[in-house]
């Protein structure tokens, strides 16, 4: 029989390779999407924006969704496994596309698969304790982060030699077999007791976790697409190859760093000072490309950029599965990345008003001032007291 410590293993195990090879799958798309829906598929950039913007919307409530009903099902390997294969469906999608208006149901078929999310999420917050959660998802952003440089370089790597088509088919593959062990590996806890699940309400979340999605909602709103930071470096003078070596550059250091990050806040006993750290990083990188003199502030720029993406999409994820009651924890995660998903629709649009009316470093700014609002709330946010579990 099975002991519980290798049956926590192996979960961590499996999901890190299946992020790392649903990632991968994802991000040799990546790079290659803008240039596809405005070249390949017709579309101007109006259309690009209106597409990238439904999916948006779609992850927001798709994670909500699947919390919800994660934790009132008590199932939540059925929507990770299940998440990977509409990734993987979508990509086939793209590649039979012949204009742009094929795109909408796959680009929605793909956000849609983002329900992984929060029930996955929950698994590892529920097989882990105080001592070890912000390590655990320490490794899986990191090991996400490696997917996503690997698929980046082979995309690169292989855009001239497959073509667009044939390179969507393939990214199909890894998030297929990501799926295929999640369903053969990953183990859930029996639950012997019936379980009536009662009606979400923020009635269930105590002041911490309302104070906590107030401010990350004001963060959400100043931290718009990092697509700005790369046009930002083009303008400034880097050449357009360059500008995905920059991308590159940010999503190594977020993957170096995440699981350094993780421990940290399991050594200190603290998810806030963390996070805290990383809100700093994004003030840093805004600030710098304000005040950039020189391409060696730029390049700083986009490392302490990473550093925010290490550190935040690390211990945010645990802080806010600690500050759920048990029992609603999935729904706390996917109500919570509701909430900054939305906020995060009109942010990036703001910043375009404000990069277009008033000047290239206007968003900047902006984000500054409400980082600084977020990092003060921050102040007044009590954690949960953690064990000192090894």
């Amino acid at each position: 029989m099975e002991s519980s410590s290798a049956k926590k293993e192996n979960n961590l195990k499996t999901f890190t390779i299946a992020s790392f090879l649903n990632d991968f799958g994802s991000d040799i798309i990546s790079p290659i999407w803008p240039l596809f829906v405005t070249s390949f598929a017709g579309a101007n950039m109006a259309v690009l924006g209106l597409i990238d913007g439904l999916g948006e919307a779609i992850v927001s409530i798709s994670q909500a969704a699947s919390g919800y009903f994660s934790d009132k099902t008590r199932k939540r390997k059925v929507f990770v496994w299940l998440g990977y294969i509409f990734g993987a469906a979508s990509r086939v999608g793209y590649a039979l596309a012949n204009a742009w208006q094929c795109l909408v149901p796959f680009r929605v078929l793909d956000r849609a698969g983002k329900m992984r999310g929060a029930p996955r999420d929950a698994i590892i917050a529920d097989f882990s304790n105080d001592g070890d959660r912000g390590s655990n998802f320490g490794v899986l952003r990191a090991f996400d982060n490696l997917g996503a440089v690997c698929g980046i370089l082979f995309s690169i790597a292989m855009l001239d030699v497959l073509g667009y088509r044939s390179l969507f088919l393939l990214a199909a593959i890894p998030s297929l077999i990501g799926a295929a062990l999640i369903f053969a590996n990953v183990k859930e806890p029996k639950t012997k007791d019936k379980f009536e699940y009662k009606e979400i309400s923020l009635k269930d979340f105590d002041g911490n976790f309302k104070l906590f999605l107030a401010l990350s909602a004001v963060f959400a709103f100043g931290s718009f697409s990092y697509s700005f930071l790369l046009v930002f470096a083009n303008k400034f003078g880097f050449a357009v190859a360059a500008v995905p070596v920059l991308y590159l550059l940010f999503t190594l250091v977020a993957s170096v760093f995440s699981i350094p990050f993780g421990r940290l806040s399991d050594k200190i006993k603290s998810r806030k000072k963390i996070l805290m750290i990383s809100y700093v990083c994004w003030l840093f990188s805004c600030s710098l490309f304000v005040i950039s003199q020189s391409w060696i502030s730029i390049v700083l720029a986009f490392i302490f950029y990473g550093l925010y993406k290490g550190a935040a999409d690390t211990v945010q994820t645990a802080f806010v599965a600690e500050l759920s009651p048990k029992d609603r924890r999935a729904s706390g995660l996917g109500g919570f990345k509701m909430v900054v998903g939305l906020w995060a629709l009109p942010a990036s649009f703001v910043a375009g008003i404000l990069w277009d009316s008033i000047g290239t470093t206007a968003p900047f700014y902006f984000s500054i001032v409400l980082t600084v609002i977020s990092i003060t709330a921050l102040f007044f946010v009590k954690e949960k007291k953690l064990s000192r579990i090894g």
